[in-house]
Parts: structure tokens; sequence; C-alpha cells
């Protein structure tokens, strides 16, 4: 008898893995015609460019995480003290081992916060218990490499979410009076 399949069994997670792996998908050249009125050898040339220039990095599924049960989205400011090498090294390790957080990046700015983290989770509970467990248990001197911190969590409802990828095709256009 047929297994029933599940948005999280462990086919459909295997296969969303595989689709986010780089050239694993290639773009529907016959749906790039129909929509540009391009030969395909123009658009299959292009796309060859595109790749070798890395302006495209690979293609990939967009996951409608919150019917996954992933409903929350932490963002965190945070002040690293990076002159405790060993503990930011540390944190780092912590970092990468987490697959909560999908996104560690630079930042600057007014204010004391050097760094800004992008998370998700299933709801605040959940993160309050990675937090503990991942880094202030694992980490004895967090406090000390994690000098402060801001969260904010992203709610409902949510007024834009766009692609980055469609913002900045749309800001090259218009810089070059294409729109």
């Amino acid at each position: 008898m047929a297994q029933k399949m599940k948005i999280d069994d462990e086919i459909r997670l295997n296969i969303l893995k595989a689709l986010i792996d780089k050239g694993s998908t290639q773009p529907n050249l016959r749906r790039i015609k129909n929509k540009t009125k391009y030969h395909l050898a123009t658009i299959k040339g292009s796309l060859d460019f595109l790749k070798k220039e890395e302006i495209l990095s690979g293609f990939g599924p967009k996951i409608a995480l919150w019917k996954l049960g992933y409903k929350l989205e932490a963002v965190e400011l945070l002040q690293l003290d990076f002159s405790k090498t060993e503990l930011i090294d540390k944190y780092l390790e912590a970092v990468n081992l987490d697959p909560h957080v999908y996104a560690l990046n630079s930042i600057m700015g007014s204010g004391n916060y050097n760094v800004m983290s992008f998370q998700f989770y299933k709801d605040v509970e959940a993160y309050h218990k990675n937090l503990q467990e991942h880094y202030v248990k694992k980490i004895p001197q967090y406090y000390e490499v994690v000098k402060d911190r801001q969260v904010f969590y992203l709610t409902e409802p949510t007024f834009k979410r766009g692609s980055r990828t469609d913002s900045i095709i749309q800001l090259l256009r218009r810089s070059k009076g294409l729109d």
C-alpha cells in the first residue's frame, strides 16, 4: 500500500534539499521564451553568461515556512566584543551549527550594534530555549562576547515582503532608464 505524502516527510525534505544545491535546477527556457519573446539560444546564452559572471548563484524553491509550523522570524541586533577572539570563535561556531540562524551580518550605523542575526522558530518560547541551550549554556562567557542584544519578532500582518532579486532588477532597470 502506498504511503500518503506529507509536506515534511523524508522524501519531500530530501527533494527540497536537492533543489537548493547549487546548479541542481534549471529555469524553464520555454516559459522564459513565452514571457520575453527572445530566441531560446539568446536565453540559454544569457543564463550561461550570468552564471559565469557569478550573477546567478543558483535556482531554488521558495518555501512557505509558516505552513511547516515556523511562524516566528527573529531579528537580533548584537553588540559583539570582537577583541575576545576565542569567545568570538566559539560564538561563530555555535551560529554555524544552528540551523535556526539563516543569516549573520556585520552592520554599521548609529548605536553600538555591530552584528545582525536573522532566525526562524515555531514560537517565542522556542527562540528563548534555543538561545539558552545552544549559546548561554555552551559558551560560559556568553555575556562577555555578547555585550548587548536587542530582539525583534516579525509578526503578522506583513505589509511588504518582496524578493531581493526582484528589487535589485527594478533598481537596475530604473538606473538604466528602462522603466
